[in-house]
């Protein structure tokens, strides 16, 4: 009998455990799910996960305000590389130039620098939100610095039906931030946050800058248009231009950038976008709008020279001082002038996009104005394998010719300018394992022509890179 009454209270203790634990679970599923609640609810917003892919400008969207909410988010990437490359000396054809000056930089394979960027998105007001980003590490910086920010208007205090019908077309922002020049700047890796691009690089000429000032859109049945006006410059400043013999009106004048376009679904599996972008800068201390990456690049150290010389003294090359591997600069710090034409088109799960853009300008010290263009195209199918379209295979071609400005080793101080062509091609793969968690792997053949051997960085002529690089990526 008395073992009767044990097993007796022990079956109502178990009893009694079993339903606090499902009561706990339930309050645990609730407050998971109200957490979430919290965590999505930052109004016209570009996710930094999966659902962020093929988002361009930030949507005006129907999450409803529930009062000041802070998001935090995150980007983060590891690579494995394993480029090799080559160039005249290291194929043992010496020109002109002094050959151990251009000597490349000694590649193995091994691991990147890990990137990281921190990510804050402040929900302030009924359609009136601020986002933060933080470069926690980076290749250029492996402290922590800030990116930029600014504040987002799709909506404005005023009571009234004017106001009302005004900002449900039309969103604003104002701040230090990436201008929207282009439509290739979306698709971009930007630090730790590479999620949102199917391959490892962005272009070889990166149309990408941070800039103060404000945008202002306008929306409507899948037409849209921007105008922009910033300083033109990477950072304040308040200093006078100081003129010069080839620029004796040396002054700061504003950037002026417009944008035009059309994005719409065209039925349940098509969606086609196209747009244009015009970029303006008449004067500048430092123009950055195709060299304003403050990260660097994801191929470390390819056609980088072993040395270089630094404030006169002959330096070892190393991933920080060098960190555009792969990149051209076109160098228009004084003057710019852009246009930037993309195509977007999604079937299913097979998506196109491209790029033409020509650019034109010039440093304080040139007299004349030199160009470039640049195409791109890049062909991407998306399969789904337990996950929607979480796997994808892709292709990318991306090619350069441009005048640039080269110093001869043999007329150090009369600078030349000289058609060169770059091109590059890539095929990448890649699998959401979920929405935050991604992994991807590229093999990429880079080529520069056109170089002269009397460059006095000819690690150039004749080069080529070519090999692999993986990448696991976080972003939430």
């Amino acid at each position: 009998m008395k073992q009767f009454i044990s097993f007796q209270r022990l079956s109502l203790l178990m009893v009694f455990i079993l339903a606090s634990n499902l009561l706990q679970a339930q309050e645990t599923k609730s407050f998971i799910k109200e957490y979430m609640s919290y965590y999505d609810s930052i109004q016209n917003f570009r996710y930094y996960d999966q659902r962020g892919l093929n988002v361009f400008e930030t949507p005006k969207d129907n999450v409803t305000f529930q009062g000041l909410r802070v998001r935090f988010g995150a980007g983060f990437t590891q690579q494995f590389q394993g480029l090799k490359h080559e160039n005249y000396v290291s194929m043992g054809t010496v020109g002109k130039a002094d050959s151990a000056a251009n000597m490349l930089y000694p590649l193995s394979a091994g691991f990147n620098t890990a990137q990281a960027n921190l990510n804050m998105d402040v929900q302030l007001a009924d359609g009136i939100r601020l986002n933060l980003v933080t470069y926690l590490s980076a290749r250029h910086h492996n402290e922590a610095w800030v990116k930029g920010g600014y504040i987002q208007f799709d909506k404005l205090p005023f009571k009234g039906k004017f106001w009302d019908d005004l900002m449900d077309i039309v969103t604003i922002k104002i701040g230090h931030m990436e201008i929207n020049y282009g439509d290739a700047h979306f698709r971009r890796s930007d630090g730790g946050q590479t999620l949102y691009n199917p391959f490892m690089e962005n272009y070889i000429v990166d149309a990408f800058t941070t800039e103060i000032g404000g945008e202002v859109y306008a929306r409507w049945n899948g037409l849209f248009g921007m105008v922009g006006l910033t300083n033109g410059e990477i950072k304040g400043d308040v200093k006078e231009g100081t003129p010069s013999a080839t620029d004796p009106n040396a002054k700061k004048s504003p950037a002026i950038y417009l944008k035009g376009g059309y994005d719409k679904n065209l039925s349940e599996k098509l969606r086609v976008r196209v747009s244009g972008s015009y970029y303006q800068d008449n004067s500048s201390a430092s123009n950055t709008l195709y060299w304003g990456d403050r990260t660097g690049s994801n191929y470390f150290m390819v056609q980088e020279a072993a040395y270089f010389n630094k404030s006169g003294v002959r330096t070892a090359g190393n991933p920080t001082d060098n960190a555009w591997s792969g990149r051209m600069n076109p160098g228009y710090r004084d003057r710019t002038q852009g246009m930037q034409f993309n195509g977007f088109a999604k079937w299913g799960g097979l998506e196109f996009f491209g790029t033409y853009e020509t650019g034109k300008g010039r440093a304080s010290n040139e007299t004349a104005d030199r160009d470039f263009t640049q195409l791109a195209g890049e062909l991407v199918y998306r399969a789904s394998l337990g996950g929607k379209e979480n796997l994808w295979l892709g292709v990318r071609y991306n090619t350069v010719d441009a005048k640039q400005m080269i110093n001869p080793i043999v007329l150090p101080n009369s600078p030349k300018a000289y058609d060169v062509n770059i091109n590059r091609t890539s095929i990448a793969a890649g699998w959401f394992l979920t929405k935050n968690v991604m992994i991807k792997g590229e093999y990429v053949i880079q080529k520069y022509n056109d170089y002269p051997t009397a460059d006095y960085a000819s690690q150039y002529t004749k080069g080529k890179f070519s090999g692999y690089v993986l990448e696991a990526v976080v972003g939430f």
